[in-house]
């Protein structure tokens, strides 16, 4: 094995701390002699446990060496791998290297671990090799990313040779990408010291604009931009405002889901990190995705600022916002800021002498983004047939009219009339027991 991952080229910087790396170490190790086998052991230990912590995190199932693998494949990020997934396989010197490779990988999948069980008297790679899985919870491991791993090494360890093995790897990139922004589908970010990256969101909703009840005008204006978007087609940015509870976050997040097969992802940031969002972009502009930077619930008051790195990122600066980042964001404010009566007093007030001047700079933020779709608080009528439809959707077997009038009696105590409420009641009523009021 040791042989075989010192010959990595394009594949090679997997880090001195990798579980490949790691157990490459102790196969020289063992074949030198250089170690007491009880310390080869438990140095073997150490790496089958990192690699079904792994498991445990990913959902990898039935034979966990070449789930890793083919994980190492889908994640590193090399010059092969990235161009590969901006413009598919082409024809180079540079296919020689990554053949190569494949090579190595496809001899690591099929690797023989017989002779050193035998020896130091252990099973843990016999176990791996054939394991399975405990059955959880889809919210306790990150099952989105699980399913591509191992539809992916299924059929790698089918591969009847490195030409197969080649197309298979490399059409997945062209297709899904690369690491982790290939795996995943939406991001939040995070500052450090070594600047800004992206965490993934691995339980993310499950909801489609199908599942939204009513709001059709609404959630075609945002099909129609999103997949002028995907298509490379002009496009503006997307301001969702109205009342609280109608959906209009739902609305954006449901996007990822029924685009992520195009090429969409998501990064959501939040109003105190928009000092960090020119970073960002500049970390994904050069990708082969589409990213909707999603701002949730955005409005300012009197006295914030953060307005301004937004407007600068939107269309401000020397270097224009690339093609593939649009923003979307939501709020209960069609201006998003918090208008004052002194804000509209055209005279001097804390040193700003035209201070409609001020007004204007900040109502202009709305402005920029190009598409403004309005969200309404429903009406009664809207609301029943919301909350008929949810039910219908549960399946309750609950008669309308005693259902109505239910949901009237839980709405005048949780809110008013909204989606949200009516989902609420939803959920309510199907918790509880048979007869027990909600």
């Amino acid at each position: 094995m040791d042989q075989l991952v010192s010959r990595l080229l394009l594949y090679g910087d997997l880090g001195q701390e990798s579980i490949l790396v790691k157990l490459a170490e102790v196969f020289q190790d063992w074949k030198g002699k250089t170690t007491f086998q009880q310390a080869l052991v438990r140095r073997i230990y150490d790496q089958i446990k990192r690699l079904l912590d792994l498991a445990t995190d990913y959902g990898f199932d039935e034979n966990l060496w070449q789930n890793y693998l083919t994980f190492l494949l889908m994640t590193n990020e090399n010059s092969f791998s990235l161009i590969t997934e901006r413009v598919g396989a082409l024809d180079g010197t540079v296919n020689y290297f990554a053949k190569s490779d494949f090579g190595i990988f496809r001899g690591l999948f099929h690797y023989d671990f017989g002779p050193m069980e035998e020896d130091l008297g252990i099973d843990c790679f016999t176990r791996i090799c054939q394991y399975r899985a405990i059955d959880k919870h889809e919210r306790r491991y990150h099952k989105m990313v699980s399913e591509q791993v191992r539809q992916l090494s299924g059929q790698l360890a089918k591969a009847p040779d490195d030409e197969t093995f080649f197309r298979l790897v490399t059409s997945h990139y062209k297709q899904y990408g690369v690491g982790m922004i290939g795996l995943n589908r939406a991001f939040h970010i995070q500052s450090g010291p070594e600047g800004v990256s992206l965490l993934p969101i691995y339980n993310l909703d499950q909801g489609t604009l199908q599942d939204l009840v009513g709001y059709e005008s609404q959630k075609e204006q945002l099909r129609r931009n999103t997949e002028a978007f995907l298509a490379g087609r002009s496009s503006n940015n997307v301001l969702l405002y109205g009342d609280a509870g109608t959906g209009k976050s739902s609305s954006v997040k449901a996007l990822i889901h029924e685009y992520y097969d195009q090429g969409l992802r998501m990064i959501e940031i939040y109003k105190h990190q928009f000092r960090d969002l020119s970073a960002v972009i500049a970390l994904v502009k050069n990708r082969n995705y589409r990213f909707i930077v999603f701002i949730d619930d955005l409005s300012f008051e009197e006295n914030e600022v953060e307005y301004k790195f937004l407007k600068a990122v939107i269309e401000g600066g020397v270097e224009s916002k690339p093609e593939n980042v649009l923003l979307y964001a939501t709020s209960n404010r069609r201006n998003l800021i918090r208008e004052t009566w002194k804000d509209r007093a055209d005279m001097e007030h804390e040193n700003d002498i035209h201070h409609s001047d001020t007004l204007e700079e900040k109502l202009s933020l709305s402005a920029r983004f190009g598409v403004r779709i309005h969200y309404a608080i429903p009406n009664r009528n809207q609301f029943q047939e919301i909350v008929l439809s949810l039910a219908q959707r549960q399946g309750l077997q609950i008669p309308q009219e005693a259902l109505l009038a239910e949901a009237n009696r839980w709405e005048l105590r949780h809110g008013g009339i909204s989606g949200r409420t009516a989902q609420q009641f939803i959920n309510a009523v199907s918790g509880a027991r048979f007869g027990e009021t909600v």
